[in-house]
């Protein structure tokens, strides 16, 4: 019997990504070749962070971070959605079931605030730049990436409580491929009230908090660009902007998309379509869009290299 509920439903079944039996292979080829990308781009990106004593700087703690995030982010959801393509019945417990939105929370909610934090170190590096060792000093970095996996665990284990105080007696097919809060919610035989307004209201806060720090950190940063004489430097600055906003604009997209609305309204494609993005897509994307475009990132990546050569 499941902790919290009066029921006897101990498992569940996820209905996949798609129900076309033609989809499954070429969807199970597809999606593994993104994983792999995945993986091998953000721990890439952590190893060569760690060796290369010159990255060494907020900038790099924040990308460390953040493709961490991605990494746990996708290795939660992606292999289970893998077993979908390839089994009839993609069986889940409903410990398991819990202990996925769980960490799927915790690092949704972490990357939403790791993205507003490096929009901040960005504002101080190019509007302030003589005070930037002393205001985003070891300590102060440090201190904010804490905060933020501190305040993801708290939003997890909110949301998941109440989850836990939800019963599920009639269904146990959940139409998503992994254990979302709306999906979740659909199936269940208890009043989901309170649950409701909690999602709307953590989803709000957290797409406010971190977009409205984003967008007056890129008002400073485009109005210091403005004054900058170089073209090639207002270049250089305005291409990093739009690489950011871009990622921004894909996962805040997709996130608010599927949450910020009431349950009755969010139907089955448009959730599984916006999830793919921030829990699969995102995540391939970001080493790409914040490091290998980045020249201290090829530099650093060639010198390791020419290192091994000479081994």
């Amino acid at each position: 019997m499941a902790a919290g509920n009066h029921c006897t439903v101990t498992e569940f079944f996820l209905v996949g990504l798609s129900e076309k039996p033609e989809l499954q292979l070429p969807l199970f080829l597809f999606f593994t070749g993104i994983y792999l990308i995945t993986v091998a781009g953000n721990l890439g990106m952590i190893t060569l962070i760690g060796l290369s004593s010159h990255l060494h700087t907020p900038m790099y703690f924040f990308l460390s971070s953040l493709s961490f995030i991605d990494f746990c982010q996708s290795t939660v959801v992606t292999p289970k959605m893998l077993v979908s393509f390839l089994t009839k019945e993609n069986i889940i417990s409903y410990t398991g079931c819990m202990a996925q939105l769980y960490f799927v929370i915790t690092f949704g909610v972490a990357e939403c605030y790791t993205l507003a934090a490096m929009a901040y170190d960005r504002y101080v590096a190019i509007c302030n730049p003589l005070l930037y060792n002393v205001t985003m000093s070891y300590q102060i970095y440090s201190s904010l990436i804490s905060v933020v996996y501190i305040y993801a665990v708290f939003c997890a284990s909110v949301n998941t409580g109440f989850m836990f105080r939800t019963q599920f007696c009639k269904l146990d097919v959940i139409n998503h491929y992994f254990c979302d809060l709306l999906p979740l919610l659909k199936i269940a035989s208890s009043n989901t009230y309170i649950s409701e307004i909690l999602i709307l209201f953590f989803a709000a806060l957290n797409s406010f908090v971190p977009v409205l720090t984003i967008i007056t950190s890129y008002i400073s940063i485009i109005a210091t660009i403005l004054c900058i004489h170089s073209r090639e430097g207002k270049f250089k600055a305005f291409s990093t902007c739009s690489s950011h906003i871009s990622a921004v604009a894909i996962f805040y997209g997709s996130g608010a998309f599927t949450y910020l609305q009431p349950s009755s309204l969010n139907s089955k494609g448009q959730a599984k379509v916006s999830s793919v993005f921030y829990t699969t897509v995102v995540p391939m994307l970001n080493p790409l869009i914040y490091s290998l475009r980045n020249k201290d990132v090829s530099i650093a990546l060639k010198k390791i290299l020419e290192r091994k050569k000479f081994m």
